[in-house]
């Protein structure tokens, strides 16, 4: 099966030959430009420039040679743009490793401390020294607001502020035809899936606005307001819907929305609220992006969201991630057989709170062999470690992980049979 084919195969809950694999398909499902050096060094792979594509997290563009090591079956959109030298600034990573960000994105150096600048030139993000990426400092809506203003304030978030590729690449006149010219080049050029990272967040964009304690309260509080912010943003995202999917129709595979609804220890708010506030408005986008174009919908959503899931497959669904394991209520098994008929698990492959980052290559080996076996069978299932591989994970893990995930994905007679992984050893 071709790449394309293996993902929607495991999208409509059939058996592909294997299991599909995700290596930054999207924002959270990739490697922090650090681990990416240390990776690239490790497999004695050939120097390249190091891109980080996404500079609030610090995320790496991973290289054609590592999707092609690690069987990767998808991309993201992003990587048909930003391909000239004058997209791309020189700057260094927090450990001293060079690479490049891009250049509408090029963080300014202040005492102690990096920071990141937002169109308006108003500061979205710092980084003080020590730390590994950048956390938002300013928040629209903090201490006055104006609900029909949401998605205009949006711009003065860090999430939407700061852009990745193709960031203003496809905006202004002309944008809609550079968005589209792209999308059919890399078409051409690949035959993953490609996955369009659309947003559409409505929990995390009043968050984003106001800081989390104050839209809890106004969810709590004043109803009537929180709604009419929900439904501002809900009304500005299915207008993007409208005005880019009628081009990219046939282009991509899936596009993917986010939400983090979630905490280590279950929802962030009651299936109630849920339900009254944020399902019918996910619903009215999720059916229209399915009207518009001939794709699959993902939710990306953080943390314990087990009460949440029938709800979200109720609204459209068809693939959540990262299937954050090791929250309250997440446990595969229990996810696999309540669930694993009507929603694709896009991620769960590897647990990175604990066993990534501190286990033995064995032991990760062993770990994702048991995750393969739980969460594989009927289909429903693309491999992804539970969101980014962080800056401190160890080379030989990540390999390992890679390795397992390709060994043991076989479905059918290759089951029982071992498959060569065809990545070099480090000597």
């Amino acid at each position: 099966m071709t790449p394309r084919q293996r993902v929607l195969a495991a999208l409509e809950h059939k058996e592909p030959d294997r299991v599909p694999i995700d290596f930054g398909g999207h924002r959270s499902s990739g490697i922090a430009a650090i681990a990416y050096a240390r990776l690239r060094k490790f497999l004695g792979l050939p120097d390249r420039p190091i891109r980080v594509y996404d500079p609030i997290q610090q995320l790496a563009v991973i290289d054609e040679d590592i999707l092609d090591l690690f069987h990767v079956d998808t991309i993201e959109l992003g990587r048909a743009f930003a391909q000239e030298p004058e997209h791309w600034v020189d700057w260094v990573l927090p450990d001293g490793t060079p690479c490049q960000m891009p250049s509408w994105a090029v963080p300014e150096r202040r005492e102690n401390e990096w920071v990141l600048r937002g169109p308006t030139g108003r500061i979205l993000g710092r980084m003080p020294d020590g730390a590994l990426y950048f956390e938002q400092c300013y928040w629209p809506f903090a201490e006055k607001d104006n609900p029909d203003g949401a998605a205009e304030a949006l711009k003065d978030t860090i999430w939407c502020g700061i852009p990745s590729p193709p960031g203003p690449i496809v905006e202004g006149p002309g944008g809609l035809e550079r968005l589209q010219k792209g999308a059919q080049w890399l078409r051409q050029k690949t035959d993953r899936a490609i996955l369009y990272l659309f947003g559409g967040n409505l929990l995390e964009c009043g968050q984003f606005l106001y800081r989390n304690d104050n839209f809890y309260m106004l969810l709590a509080g004043d109803r009537s307001r929180a709604e009419r912010v929900l439904d501002r943003l809900t009304e500005a995202h299915l207008a993007n819907l409208e005005r880019v999917l009628p081009v990219l129709d046939g282009l991509i595979d899936i596009i993917v929305f986010g939400d983090d609804l979630g905490m280590q220890t279950g929802p962030q708010i009651s299936p109630k609220m849920y339900r009254e506030l944020f399902k019918p408005r996910h619903a009215a986008m999720w059916k229209r992006a399915k009207e518009l174009a001939d794709v699959k919908v993902m939710l990306h959503c953080c943390g314990g969201v087990r009460e949440l899931l029938d709800d979200l497959i109720d609204a459209g669904l068809d693939a959540i991630n990262p299937v954050q394991i090791s929250c309250k209520g997440m446990d595969p098994e229990g996810l696999k057989r309540d669930f694993g008929r009507r929603i694709t698990f896009w991620g769960g492959g590897c647990d990175t709170h604990q066993t990534l980052a501190f286990a033995t290559p064995q032991q990760v080996r062993e770990h994702v062999k048991q995750l393969m076996q739980i969460l594989a069978p009927g289909g429903g299932f693309v491999f992804q470690q539970v969101h980014n591989i962080l800056a401190d994970v160890p080379p030989e893990n990540i390999v390992a992980m890679f390795e397992a995930a390709y060994e043991f994905g076989a479905y059918g007679a290759r089951k029982n049979s071992s498959q060569s992984s065809a990545v070099p050893r480090s000597a």
